[in-house]
Order: C-alpha cells, then structure tokens, then sequence
C-alpha cells in the first residue's frame, strides 16, 4: 500500500477546516441537547431506511417514488419483489437497516463489505451468479455524447489488482481511525473516493459506497446519521457528486492526485445533513417527531377531512383507544399540524 500517496491527496485548507469543525460542534450539540423519546427516533429509523433506499436506488436509475417504496416495504414479506426496481430497493432497504441496527458490530474489512453486496443483490434476479464476490471482467466507466458516441470517463482498477488494492485500502483506513492521526471525516472521504476508484464489483458500487459512508460515520461517533438520509441529500446534489468524482478520479494514481474537489463535496454534504437534524432539534419538522398512533391519526386528515373524535374512532375501527386519540390530536394541534374548530364535545379537527 502506498500509505504516502493516501495522505498526501488531501490538500487541507481553512474551508475544509471549516466545514469539519462545523460538522463536529454539531455532533456535540446533537449528543447534549437531542430529547427524542426512543419511540420517535424508532420511527425517524424507519422513515429514514425509506428515504435513503428511495435516494441511493434512484441514484442508479430507480423510478420508485417514496411513498411507493414504502407501500411496498410494508408487503413485501407476503411478496417477493419482481420487477428489477422492486429487487433493488428490497436489498438496500435491507442492508441499511441492518447497518443502523447493527453497526457496533459490524468492523470495516473485506468479509464485510462482500456480505454487504450480497446482502444488496440477494433479491435480485440478474445478479445471483456475482453477488458477494468482486468483478471478473472489466467496468470502464462510459458516457454517450451528443453524437451517440461512448466516452470513457473513467477506468477503475482492473479485476486482477482488485483484491489487493480493496485489502490495502481497508488497512490503511482502519489504521487511520486507530491512530487518529488524521480526522475520521477525512479518513472515510478518502476511503470512500479509494472504492468507487477501485469499483470493485460488477454492480452496486453506488450503492455500496453510501451503505459504507453511513456505518463509518457511525463507528466513528456521529450518531444522528440514521435519523436524517445522507443518501437523500447526494441525490438531490447528484451533478455535484458526479462533478467531484469525474474532476478527482482523472488524476488517480498520477503524481498530481488531488481528492480536494471530492473532500469539499463530502463534507458539504455532512454539513446539510446536520443542518436538517438542527431543525429536527428546533421542532422545524413536527410531523417527524410524531410517535407511530399520533401518525396513523394525522393521516385519516391527508385527503381535506374535517372530522371529530367519534368518526376517527370509527375510521381506526377499535385500533387506537379513545383517550389516546384525544391526547394525540392535542399534540397535533400543539404542533399547529391540526386546526381545532368547535369546543367540548362539537370539536371538529381539519389539517392547517
């Protein structure tokens, strides 16, 4: 492993110091002042193993939209997935829930990251002959131009020297983390940016790559990460991902390697994501830190319904008890989700 080459393609300066110590003095914030019930930040889980499946798949070429996503979760134990997008989001679906219920367990080595892809690709159809094994054939990286011709963007490492750059990045990273030598924000853009290089699996490489950033993030401390979808953020930025990535990967292995443009893109990302959980502190976003009742109950009002205790009864069929409905809509209407209309037993309730 040439440790030297590692550390010498981030080009610190004071904006990348910046966004890091920005990024940091939120972790601290999020670790002092985070009053979330463990019901709450369970759904949050939940929502967020939604967005980021519905972000990191649409990345790749995905047409399924959230809510789909995750109508189709709720079923998909009484159905196997069948069409290519449905294969898709079941294995990622599956492999970030398991990395934000068992990342403490779960150590950055090669065993793991080839469980991870076919745990990724267990669902898929095309893939069972490759999952969980590295590639045998070369992945050049192509664009079609205007003129419908192919352009080579960029080629990874080819299949014989994948397994030995793969083993050097990993122990150069785990390395990194044990000495604390270099920040862990920078050591996991760098790994990251080493393995869409390497690219070292037939498919799923995207995908692996986000699934990775989420458990070394959270190995190494940031513990609001499974409450607020990394993936969502790079997919809205995904021209200024691709950008970093296309601007960096050129100089790969050259004298001239430079991951500065990737390292700014990263961290900018992670500083958006601590943004979004501020405001999920500040009670910006009500609706997410409603528990799994008080939800079901905010969406009996989803089609224009004016409506009272008695026929929300009536709607959950016995499900949720009466005195639990009637502290759940005072929540709502303290959260200004519900307008009251009416006093006393005449209160009708109708979304603001």
């Amino acid at each position: 492993m040439n440790e030297k080459r590692f550390n010498s393609r981030i080009k610190l300066n004071q904006d990348i110091l910046s966004k890091i110590a920005k990024i940091d003095q939120f972790q601290g914030l999020w670790q002092g002042s985070v009053r979330l019930s463990p019901q709450i930040l369970g759904r949050l889980k939940t929502w967020v193993i939604i967005t980021s499946t519905g972000a990191s798949t649409r990345i790749e070429g995905s047409k399924m939209t959230d809510d789909e996503i995750a109508r189709f979760l709720r079923g998909l134990k009484a159905n196997h997935p069948k069409s290519r997008d449905e294969q898709e989001v079941a294995g990622y679906a599956d492999l970030i829930g398991r990395i934000f219920d068992n990342w403490k367990t779960i150590k950055l080595s090669e065993n793991w990251i080839l469980q991870f892809h076919s745990i990724l690709l267990h669902f898929s159809d095309k893939d069972q002959t490759h999952k969980g094994t590295y590639k045998d054939t070369p992945n050049t990286v192509v664009m079609t131009n205007k003129q419908g011709e192919e352009v080579v963007l960029f080629a990874p490492t080819p299949p014989y020297l994948v397994k030995p750059e793969m083993e050097a990045a990993i122990e150069w990273a785990n390395e990194q983390f044990e000495k604390h030598e270099m920040h862990p924000l920078l050591v996991i853009a760098n790994f990251i940016f080493e393995f869409l290089a390497i690219h070292p699996f037939k498919d799923g490489n995207g995908r692996i790559s986000r699934a990775l950033t989420n458990l070394l993030l959270l190995r190494e401390g940031y513990s609001y990460v499974p409450y607020i979808a990394l993936d969502e953020i790079i997919e809205q930025t995904k021209a200024e991902y691709y950008l970093a990535l296309r601007d960096t990967q050129k100089h790969h292995k050259t004298e001239n390697e430079d991951i500065t443009a990737w390292v700014i893109y990263f961290l900018d990302a992670l500083v958006e994501q601590t943004e979004r959980a501020r405001k999920l502190i500040e009670n910006d976003q009500p609706e997410k830190l409603l528990s799994e009742k008080q939800l079901e109950i905010y969406r009996l009002f989803d089609e224009g319904r004016e409506i009272g205790v008695a026929e929300i009864v009536a709607l959950l069929k016995g499900t949720i008890q009466r005195d639990t409905i009637k502290q759940a809509l005072s929540r709502l209407v303290k959260l200004k989700l519900l307008e009251r209309i009416g006093q006393a037993r005449s209160s009708r309730y109708r979304k603001n």
